[in-house]
């Protein structure tokens, strides 16, 4: 079993700012990336950021710039620092751990409400 559990969302006027955690725990030997979606509402999850256990990084066109992901020293806990939010970044935001081949973990998910 793998558990991925989000905090750190919330309410936030435009123009502010939000840090999402996200830990991982149980059977995460040999997964190779840490990433963050987001779901709005009637709409598929789309990828946020994603953070490699090598370290490489990528980010969504639509936040880059504004968010950052990152990872603990131990390598099972992953943030996102969103920056200059706005009302479209209203969402639910996921964490995912990914095992290769093709093996994907979801959390549940923290809901981010920008009210403008």
């Amino acid at each position: 079993q793998v558990q991925l559990v989000e905090s750190g969302g919330g309410l936030v006027q435009a123009g502010g700012s939000l840090r999402l955690s996200c830990t991982a725990s149980g059977f995460i030997s040999g997964f190779d990336a840490l990433a963050w979606y987001r779901q709005l509402p009637g709409n598929q999850r789309e990828l946020v950021a994603k953070i490699t256990t090598t370290g490489i990084i990528n980010y969504a066109d639509f936040v880059k710039g504004r968010f950052t992901i990152s990872r603990d020293n131990a390598g099972n806990t992953v943030y996102l620092q969103m920056n200059s939010l706005k009302p479209e970044d209203t969402a639910v935001y996921i964490c995912n751990l990914h095992k290769p081949p093709n093996r994907e973990y979801w959390g549940r998910g923290t809901r981010v409400t920008v009210s403008s």
